[in-house]
C-alpha cells in the first residue's frame, strides 16, 4: 500500500509539474526595450514601469487570446550596437511584440531585426521620422508608435520661434544624435520656412560634460535664444553652465526633456526652459485610474510611461481582433485604424505613425514642468 501511495504521488507530482510546464509553454512573450542603464535610464524606467504595468493589468484580465503574457526587458543602452544585439537577443528568445526603444539610433537600426524576424514593433517614444519612413519605402509593415513625429515638434517649435523672435539671435545646437539632429533640423527648417535665419549652426556630442568654450562663443555673438535638439543631460549641463557664466539666453528644447532627471541636473538654474512634448498624458481623462495606480506604488508615470502602456494595449487589441498574435496579421488590424488606450484614442495611418498626435509647449517652473497655453503657436 505505501508503495502505491508513494507511486500515485510521484504520478500526481509529475502530472502537476507537467501541466505548469505546459502552461508556462501557452504564455505569450513580449518585450520593452530602451535604456535601462547609462545616462539615460531615467527614460528606460519609464518604458519599464509602463510596460510592467500593462502586463499585469491584461494579464488580470485574462491575458490576450486566453493566453497571459510574459514580459522580457532589453537594454541598449540608447547604443546602437547595442539595440542590435538586444533585438537579436529578444528574437531569439521567440518575442512577439516589443513596445521598444527609446532613441530613434537605437530603433531604426533594431527594427531591421524585428522585421526579419517577424516581429511587431511600437516604440513609444522614437520620434525621428525616419524610422516609419524607411520602413515604409522598404516595404514592411511591422513597425508603429505611439508617439508623435520630429516633423510635427519641429515645426511647432520653428514657427514658434520665427514668430516671437523676429530679428533676434537664434543658436541651433544638436547633439548629433538620429534624434537630437533630426529634431534640430525639422526645427531650423520650418523657422527658416517662416523667415528667421539662425545666427549660429553648432555641433556638441553626447556625452560631453564641458560646454564653456560653446557658451561663451553664444555670448560674444549675442544669442537670445538657444534651441537643442537632444537629451537632458548635456541640456541640463548646459543650462547650468550658461547661468554660471551670466549667460541668460532663453533654452529651448524638445520632448527629451520631460523627466524630472532635469531639473536634479540643473536646479534653479532650469527655471524657464521651454519644451514641447504632447499633451501631458496623465491628464487625459482615460488615464486617472492607472496614474493613480503608479502613483499608489510611489511612481510619477510621466514622459513616455503611459506611451510605453498604450503600446501594449495596441498591441493586445489587434490580436484579440486578428485572432493571431502573428506580427503581419496583427499590422492589417493596426495600419489606417483607430485605438483606444490609456492616452486616448489613437489614429493609425498607413505608415505606422499616429496621424492625430499634437504638441503643445511647456516651462519648467520650480522643479516642474506644466503646458503653457500662451506659448502655444500653430499646429502642423
Amino acid at each position: 500500500m505505501n508503495r502505491r501511495k508513494l507511486g500515485l504521488v510521484g504520478i500526481s507530482a509529475l502530472a502537476a509539474a507537467t501541466m505548469s510546464v505546459a502552461a508556462s509553454a501557452q504564455d505569450i512573450t513580449i518585450a520593452s526595450a530602451g535604456p535601462m542603464t547609462g545616462q539615460y535610464a531615467a527614460f528606460g524606467q519609464q518604458l519599464k514601469r509602463g510596460a510592467e504595468m500593462a502586463v499585469a493589468d491584461i494579464n488580470a484580465r485574462g491575458g490576450v487570446l486566453g493566453r497571459k503574457l510574459k514580459l522580457e526587458i532589453g537594454d541598449d543602452a540608447c547604443d546602437p550596437k547595442q539595440a542590435v544585439a538586444v533585438a537579436n537577443q529578444l528574437a531569439t528568445k521567440k518575442v512577439a511584440f516589443v513596445a521598444g526603444h527609446f532613441c530613434s539610433s537605437s530603433s531604426i537600426p533594431a527594427s531591421q531585426v524585428y522585421n526579419e524576424s517577424g516581429i511587431l514593433q511600437i516604440t513609444p517614444a522614437s520620434t525621428n521620422p525616419r524610422l516609419t519612413d524607411e520602413a515604409a519605402q522598404k516595404g514592411w509593415n511591422n513597425v508603429f508608435r505611439t508617439c508623435g513625429r520630429d516633423d510635427a515638434q519641429g515645426t511647432i517649435a520653428g514657427r514658434w520661434l520665427a514668430s516671437n523672435y523676429k530679428g533676434k539671435k537664434v543658436a541651433i545646437i544638436h547633439d548629433k544624435s538620429t534624434y537630437g539632429k533630426g529634431l534640430a533640423d525639422e526645427t531650423k527648417k520650418a523657422m527658416n520656412a517662416a523667415g528667421l535665419r539662425e545666427a549660429m549652426y553648432e555641433a556638441i556630442t553626447q556625452g560631453d560634460k564641458d560646454f564653456t568654450a560653446l557658451i561663451s562663443k553664444m555670448k560674444q555673438a549675442g544669442v537670445d535664444v538657444i534651441y537643442h535638439g537632444g537629451y537632458h543631460t548635456e541640456a541640463g549641463l548646459m543650462v547650468r553652465q550658461a547661468r554660471e557664466q551670466g549667460f541668460g539666453a532663453v533654452f529651448v528644447s524638445g520632448d527629451a526633456l520631460v523627466d524630472n532627471e532635469y531639473w536634479k541636473i540643473t536646479g534653479p538654474a532650469g527655471q524657464g526652459t521651454i519644451m514641447t512634448f504632447a499633451p501631458d498624458p496623465r491628464n487625459a481623462p482615460t488615464a486617472k485610474g492607472i496614474v493613480e495606480k503608479f502613483k499608489a506604488q510611489g511612481f510619477d508615470p510621466e514622459g513616455y510611461t503611459l506611451y510605453t502602456y498604450a503600446a501594449i494595449q495596441v498591441w493586445a487589441a489587434a490580436a484579440e481582433k486578428a485572432k493571431s498574435i502573428d506580427a503581419g496579421k496583427l499590422a492589417a488590424q493596426i495600419h489606417g485604424n483607430k485605438f483606444s488606450t490609456v492616452i486616448g484614442d489613437l489614429q493609425y495611418d498607413k505608415k505606422g505613425d499616429v496621424s492625430n498626435s499634437k504638441y503643445v509647449f511647456y516651462i519648467w517652473n520650480n522643479g516642474e514642468y506644466k503646458e503653457e497655453p500662451s506659448l502655444m503657436g500653430p499646429r502642423s
